[in-house]
């Protein structure tokens, strides 16, 4: 089965659930061209009247194949279907057992990780084998120790036991690189992130805070919980993308930022929050707010030390016609020696030091003025300093961790360099408090 696996797979069929659809349709297929993955809707879903594009202007809604664009090898709307380096790792490890920790990741083309991983993926699409038999690969419910469980055995390479397979399967169309799998909790999908092998420091810990402070800044952000299971953390993230409609579950369409921008995943280190910004411009749904709120997770990452903002941290949700950001989902404060450091999409131009006179001197093409923008750094620094105390206590966290999280992490002196009149001070007011 393995070997066949390795094989690539020609042809898959995409799927979509439609806007307040609880079953999905049929929209076309994937057929694989040389190197290229070209896609075609389908004829019965060009007439079905409540048909939408994928993505636009990547596949516009018309009878024609659609090849993608160079460097792209598939359209950024399906790769966003795809699961990411935890979810292959997870795939891997079922197709090949102790082998899977060192087994080379590309071994297995884009459509079988596509076959292989969990149907409850993120947004709205599914890939399946046939055209006209919708066959979900789900899970039953699982406890969060169960799945604590099967991360710790991937991570270290060994084989999946059939209960733990099945039950950690549904959890592989996730991005990401961390270990994580999806519970559903009454009327509500959730996200687990666990702690992993390597962490020098409660992750799970310092995200819950960073994105319990972002949330009191005003800012639109996912829910979370932290719970401790097996005696780790777990961090739970409320999903977005689905809603419970008593029937069934509906599934909310979005994209990546990578696919917004038209990049590839090798193109990702030239996103630039300003590049985002000139596309939500143009086609959110609320241009003004999603632009202010896109200057504020821009700083907000760069007070707390989220150097992990690359582009797939960044989604839209997409109607059919236009974009709208989705709630934050990914606030991960990482601690460094270093004085200096970098954000993973440029802040201005193509400079992406962590760095606050950057990110006001970019504040325009956000349609903030200097004022506003300085009002919103303001509050940031101000519920930072107000609340980051209180939740470490409120978390337990260790000194250890409240060190390296607080002193390492967040309100380092370098994001402060370079600023002047009222926010000129609070470089020395950040490390006295």
């Amino acid at each position: 089965m393995t070997s066949d696996l390795l094989r690539p797979t020609k042809t898959i069929y995409v799927w979509i659930f439609l806007p307040g659809a609880t079953d999905p349709v049929v929209a076309g297929r994937v057929d694989l061209v040389g190197q290229l993955h070209q896609f075609t809707y389908g004829k019965s879903y060009l007439r079905n009247p409540d048909a939408i594009p994928i993505f636009l202007p990547e596949l516009p809604l018309v009878e024609q194949i659609h090849v993608p664009a160079a460097p792209l090898q598939i359209a950024g709307c399906l790769r966003d279907g795809a699961p990411d380096f935890w979810g292959r790792r997870v795939i891997i490890n079922r197709l090949t057992g102790a082998k899977g920790i060192a087994m080379d990741l590309d071994a297995l083309d884009e459509m079988n990780y596509m076959l292989q991983s969990g149907s409850d993926r993120i947004g709205a699409l599914d890939f399946q084998t046939s055209a006209t038999e919708y066959v979900p690969r789900l899970a039953g419910e699982v406890a969060l120790s169960t799945l604590v469980e099967a991360a710790d055995l991937v991570e270290r390479g060994v084989p999946l036991p059939l209960e733990l397979d099945e039950a950690f399967r549904h959890g592989t169309s996730i991005g990401g690189a961390r270990p994580k799998a999806q519970v559903t909790d009454g009327n509500r999908k959730m996200i687990a992130k666990f702690s992993a092998s390597n962490d020098q420091h409660s992750v799970a810990k310092g995200e819950y805070i960073a994105m319990k402070i972002a949330q009191a800044c005003g800012m639109n952000v996912a829910p979370v919980e932290l719970r401790q299971v097996m005696g780790k953390d777990v961090l739970l993230i409320e999903r977005f993308d689905r809603i419970n409609t008593g029937q069934g579950w509906t599934r909310r369409a979005m994209v990546s930022a990578l696919t917004i921008l038209g990049l590839s995943e090798l193109q990702g280190r030239y996103a630039s929050y300003e590049d985002l910004a000139t596309h939500l411009r143009k086609a959110s749904i609320t241009p003004s707010a999603d632009l202010q709120e896109l200057f504020a997770r821009m700083c907000f990452n760069i007070l707390v030390g989220n150097t992990d903002d690359h582009a797939r941290n960044h989604a839209g949700f997409w109607t059919g016609e236009q974009l709208q950001l989705t709630p934050a989902y990914d606030i991960d404060p990482r601690p460094r020696a270093s004085y200096e450091a970098n954000q993973a999409m440029a802040v201005r131009g193509t400079d992406h030091r962590a760095n606050l006179s950057l990110a006001l001197n970019a504040a325009g093409g956000f349609g903030l003025d200097q004022r506003r923008a300085e009002k919103i750094i303001l509050g940031q620094v101000e519920a930072i300093r107000d609340l980051f105390d209180e939740m470490a206590r409120d978390v337990d966290l260790t000194p250890a961790d409240h060190s390296a999280i607080r002193e390492r992490a967040f309100l380092r002196e370098f994001a402060f360099d370079g600023l002047t009149g009222r926010l000129a001070a609070l470089r020395d007011a950040t490390r006295s408090n």
